[in-house]
């Protein structure tokens, strides 16, 4: 596993890094966002579905899931789960959401709060967001194929 800290100055640095998340990611990866309401978890997340939607010729609306808890998402061929567990009462609720399964079926798992899940991917990306001055601070963790040269690509 491997660990990268980035300064993200504004909203549109966040975009570049998840840009650049949609093109390493792929079925059967699973990335857990964590950070205070507002670190832009979400944020992230958007910028991630919106790429890979564009690369495959679609253009969607891509809300928040912090009611519905998950929103499903088919693109390129694969199943894209965004799950916000800010909300989630208890972890066996999990199973009837379908999360437990899309982590162990080859979907793409974007995860929202994941210390609310009772037991997560050994090789799943970590990124942790955390509010620095004007901007945020993204702490990356995770497989060397999903961190390795990000920096440049998100600062060229």
């Amino acid at each position: 596993m491997d660990d990268l800290s980035l300064f993200l100055p504004d909203a549109a640095a966040t975009d570049a890094l998840g840009a650049e998340l949609a093109t390493r990611l792929g079925a059967g990866d699973s990335v857990l966002l964590s950070g205070d309401l507002g670190a832009g978890k979400s944020h992230l997340t958007r910028a991630i579905i919106q790429t890979r939607m564009a690369r495959h010729g679609t253009v969607e609306d891509v809300p928040s899931p912090t009611y519905t808890l998950v929103q499903t998402y088919r693109i390129g061929g694969i199943d894209v789960f965004h799950a916000d567990l800010y909300r989630l009462g208890d972890p066996s609720e999990l199973i009837e959401l379908g999360l437990d399964d899309a982590m162990a079926g080859g979907a793409l798992c974007l995860i929202e709060w994941p210390e609310r899940l009772d037991h997560a991917p050994d090789d799943a990306l970590r990124i942790s967001l955390v509010p620095e001055g004007t901007g945020r601070r993204a702490t990356l963790t995770g497989p060397a194929r999903l961190i390795d040269g990000i920096e440049a690509a998100t600062h060229a």
